[in-house]
């Protein structure tokens, strides 16, 4: 189990509640939830949380608020959309037409077809199972700390938390280069790629093949790596010689969240053949999607009766219209674009003056610090950063950790952030820094 759901399953019920009693009795004990002494939360307005006792937290975590909390742009359009219809989605309805429409027009040329689903993990599902009936192959390349859903195929190619399913023998994991400390970048590059080879051989050799490369643009659950140039368009050449297609999941890195463009594959050079995406999409309301091209639907339709009764229906479609709205009336990705830089700015600097933190790292608003501890160990200092995301919290300050030793904090507030919240996030974060035992 990584950090991103690090779990006080095992915590007891606190004097005076009995609302973590009633979970355990119905959600049992082993559904996580975040920090030592759970916290109760019981509403929340753009970028504030507020709780059972009253008390407000700045949440520089949750990107399922794509934009903002209790948004009313997009609480009127649900809300207006529930009182006409809600209706199954093989029937016409112009409000889903009009969202995929508008969702299509944020994508590059030739991603122009979409599949609507349920969710992020339902969305990388359906994209694998495309990319196996187009390619006849099952092999499969992912990262060596990855997580892009809960379904048995996914859990058969997860390595970023704890599943009981094995590693399917049709899945090769890559370890992915950072070039952050990394002495040689071209040797570093090279090396990697040597690496990639071997894992799409190996896939060849034992009959498997390559059906696709499915990963994350960010690398988020991996620590935030910063892969040297030239990786990616490497992986994807190798991938595409070998029959194998592209699947960029969007899920963490889509949506403006990384402010130079719209979707995370758009800082490389490189168009997916398969885009997947889910939570932020209509503000945490259930849609995810896949985006691909013409030529990919048109073949899977024509050998799949497939339909998804909920996803995408008029409801979820004017969630995902009004998030699109008040993204494009508040220029929110121009704002995670600045803002990131201002942050890169003050995460550089608390790097350079501070031992524990061995780097910046993130782009946008999706950020981060890696720790290491006072013997060089990665691994050891997840007890720094535990110690961070509890002390945060009692200063009112919401944020994660990520990471394969849990040793670098996680902050992916909703893109409503503003400067004032960055600074606020930041001081405190410095604060409690400074708290450490040195």
């Amino acid at each position: 189990m990584t950090a991103e759901t690090t779990s006080s399953a095992t915590a007891e019920p606190q004097a005076g509640s009995d609302l973590l009693a009633r979970r355990y009795a119905t959600l049992g004990r082993h559904s996580p939830l975040f920090y030592d002494t759970p916290l109760e939360l019981v509403s929340g307005h753009g970028v504030w949380l507020t709780d059972a006792q009253g008390r407000t937290y700045l949440d520089g975590y949750n990107n399922v608020p794509h934009v903002g909390h209790a948004n009313p742009v997009v609480a009127d359009a649900v809300s207006a959309q529930l009182r006409t219809i809600n209706l199954h989605t093989r029937y016409l309805n112009s409000r889903v037409v009009e969202y995929a429409e508008a969702l299509l027009a944020t994508f590059e040329t030739g991603l122009e077809r979409v599949f609507f689903v349920n969710s992020g993990s339902e969305a990388n599902e359906l994209a694998l199972r495309l990319a196996r009936q187009h390619t006849g192959h099952t092999g499969v390349l992912v990262t060596d700390f990855n997580y892009h859903g809960n379904t048995i195929t996914l859990a058969e190619m997860t390595t970023g938390l704890t599943t009981r399913e094995p590693l399917g023998a049709h899945v090769r994991a890559l370890h992915i280069p950072d070039v952050i400390g990394a002495a040689d970048e071209r040797e570093l590059l090279e090396q990697a790629l040597t690496g990639v080879d071997a894992a799409i051989a190996s896939l060849q050799e034992t009959g498997h093949g390559v059906s696709a490369f499915l990963f994350d643009p960010l690398f988020s659950t991996e620590g935030l790596l910063h892969t040297p140039a030239g990786y990616i368009e490497g992986v994807t050449a190798r991938v595409r010689a070998a029959g194998g297609l592209v699947i960029a999941d969007e899920v963490q890195s889509g949506f403006g969240r990384i402010g130079t463009s719209m979707w995370g594959h758009q800082m490389f050079e490189l168009t997916p053949d398969l885009v997947t995406m889910g939570k932020p999409m209509a503000n945490g309301h259930p849609v995810g999607a896949v985006v691909t091209t013409e030529e990919l639907l048109d073949e899977f339709g024509r050998h799949n009766m497939y339909f998804n009764t909920f996803a995408g229906s008029p409801v979820s479609s004017a969630a995902g219209m009004a998030v699109l709205q008040v993204m494009e009336e508040e220029d929110l990705m121009a704002r995670a674009r600045e803002l990131g830089e201002h942050i890169g700015g003050r995460l550089h600097g608390i790097a350079e003056g501070d031992p524990h933190v061995r780097a910046g790292r993130g782009r946008g608003l999706f950020f981060g610090l890696e720790f290491i501890a006072p013997d060089g160990e990665r691994r050891t200092a997840a007890d720094l950063t535990k110690a961070l995301v509890e002390d945060l919290r009692e200063r009112g300050v919401l944020i994660s950790r990520i990471g394969p030793h849990d040793n670098v904090l996680k902050m992916r507030p909703p893109l409503v952030f503003t400067r004032e919240h960055a600074d606020l996030l930041l001081e405190q974060l410095e604060a409690a820094l400074h708290a450490l035992p040195r």
